[in-house]
């Protein structure tokens, strides 16, 4: 918004080129929802838990977090959202048919996960919106914004799933891109709400897979970048960085209230929202199997509880004495900073490795 009038005025102030930079704008973006989300972070905290809106905690879940966590409020992702809706609104092109595929993904999922705690919060239990309701919802809506996608989308090789590790590895998709490009978004949605178990324990994984997909957005919309690296080259994906950069401001914001102990729950609203994003972000790129690699927590806690499920509904044993799997630690003895911590520093070789895979090709 603020960028597209700017744009006006180049010709009269030259000084003004300067937002023409893609770079300049990311941290623009950064800077701008980090500011927004620490500003109104406090008050939000205050005005919910003066509501009551509290996170209801699972009554089988670690003995101690009735004791520790009971009492703190939650749908904080409302801040996260608002940072960085602002922040792309501001400094992103707003004609860009991937800014507002990734906008709307984003809002569409925070606002499905809104009303998923609203019903925990009114019943007073962990449960919210059944699975089958909420899984059909994210596969609706998913589906809308592929199809929008897809329509104004003149990009003839986005149906190809492309291979890291190697030059010219692909598999055209076809028909099927749509299926997978939605099982791709609402898997990652709901990998990153089953991650957002422990406090902090989420966000940081979320800024460091932010952090790497604006890089490879970045050199993916750049020509003799991608090119250099043997990438795939997608005209416009640059102003996607400026996205990314913005769920990392926000998510840094949202950790300064959200670090141990925690003073605010982003609850499903943050996490849907923010997990249906990044799988967004990794279709637009053509670097979804990165996505996995990069967000390898998540993928690592989804599997925890798909694992779990099918062990206990055929044999009736548990694999795990709890999942998601960050649970599981929790029950062997593990202080909750020790889980979170050492989950972190899995994220953070994650990272590098799926970032690895952009040279070593």
């Amino acid at each position: 918004m603020f960028y597209n009038f700017l744009l006006e005025y180049i010709e009269i102030f030259t000084f003004l080129n300067v937002f023409k930079y893609i770079t300049f704008r990311v941290g623009l973006a950064v800077f701008t929802s980090l500011i927004i989300v620490l500003v109104i972070g406090g008050p939000f905290i205050k005005l919910f838990s003066d509501r009551k809106i509290l996170d209801p905690i699972r009554e089988d879940g670690p003995g101690d977090h009735i004791i520790k966590k009971i009492g703190t409020p939650t749908m904080g992702g409302l801040v996260i959202l608002i940072g960085i809706t602002i922040s792309v609104l501001m400094w992103s092109d707003l004609d860009n048919i991937y800014i507002i595929f990734s906008l709307y993904i984003l809002i569409s999922f925070g606002l499905l996960g809104a009303l998923d705690d609203y019903k925990k919060i009114k019943t007073n239990n962990s449960s919210g919106l059944s699975f089958k309701f909420k899984l059909f919802s994210q596969i609706f809506l998913a589906f809308i914004g592929i199809s929008i996608l897809t329509h104004f989308t003149n990009y003839q090789e986005f149906t190809n799933l492309y291979f890291p590790f190697f030059k010219n590895l692909f598999v055209n998709l076809g028909w099927f891109f749509v299926p997978f490009s939605i099982f791709v978004i609402v898997g990652s949605s709901n990998a990153v709400n089953l991650t957002d178990g422990l406090d902090g324990l989420a966000t940081v994984p979320v800024i460091l897979v932010a952090a790497c997909f604006a890089f490879i957005s970045y050199v993916a919309g750049n020509v003799i970048f991608s090119d250099y690296l043997q990438i795939t080259y997608i005209e416009g994906t640059g102003e996607i960085s400026i996205f990314c950069g913005a769920i990392i401001g926000s998510c840094l914001g949202f950790l300064w209230f959200n670090a141990p102990p925690a003073k605010i729950f982003m609850g499903d609203t943050g996490s849907l929202s923010l997990g249906g994003s990044l799988g967004a972000i990794g279709i637009i790129t053509k670097h979804e199997i990165v996505l996995a690699i990069t967000g390898g927590l998540f993928v690592l806690e989804a599997v925890s509880v798909i694992v779990q499920v099918i062990s206990y509904k055929f044999t009736g044993k548990r694999v795990f004495k709890m999942a998601p799997i960050h649970h599981h630690f929790e029950k062997k003895g593990w202080p909750e900073s020790t889980v979170v911590i050492r989950f972190w520093i899995i994220s953070i070789i994650l990272a590098m490795i799926g970032l690895a895979t952009l040279k070593l090709r």
